[in-house]
């Protein structure tokens, strides 16, 4: 597949199963491009606003993420977004990607108010996805490349949650991630 085809197929995929709720009263899709929008709101760079944006892929690829998660399972959909995207983005953005629930851990774990601020169905994937960190688990997560940036992603994560919200579209985004790909 060329860089075309992957940014094709990204846009594809979001077409296919954007509109997906996932417990959060709004699209999938309107997730991804409200925490992609607060992120260069704050003036991230183009990495950070491509793996805000990216980071619920694995999601879209999944498909039903509600239906998962109501059976108390993981679909695991950080490890599926990221494995996909690996040929194509370079590891500043596939890590926190990779890292976005293990951050929610993480966060939890250390910090009881930003837990007691999780959406409803935040709280509710918390416990499926392993629940608060362990000491042990917390440093080794810490270790991990893209750790700093994967706690960014994820606070970008949990305000990208609005009913409403004026952000730019999906197309908006294809000139930065075509400056990311990997050439």
């Amino acid at each position: 597949m060329t860089s075309d085809g992957i940014v094709d197929e990204i846009l594809s995929t979001f077409g296919r199963c954007g509109h997906l709720d996932y417990g959060e009263h709004i699209s999938m899709q309107e997730h991804m491009l409200q925490s992609a929008f607060i992120a260069q709101s704050h003036g991230e760079p183009e990495p950070v606003i491509v793996a805000t944006l990216l980071h619920d892929y694995g999601h879209l690829i999944c498909n039903l993420p509600n239906q998962v998660f109501a059976q108390g399972r993981d679909n695991y959909h950080e490890n599926v977004g990221a494995d996909v995207l690996a040929p194509w983005f370079g590891p500043e953005i596939v890590a926190p990607i990779q890292l976005h629930v293990e951050a929610k851990r993480y966060l939890c774990a250390t910090d009881p108010a930003y837990e007691s601020d999780l959406s409803a169905a935040s709280k509710t994937t918390l416990i499926i996805q392993g629940g608060r960190m362990n000491y042990e688990e917390r440093q080794a997560f810490l270790k991990r490349r893209g750790s700093a940036m994967a706690l960014k992603v994820r606070q970008y994560d949990d305000l990208g949650k609005q009913p409403t919200m004026e952000r730019p579209e999906l197309d908006y985004y294809v000139p930065i991630i075509r400056r990311c790909l990997m050439t």
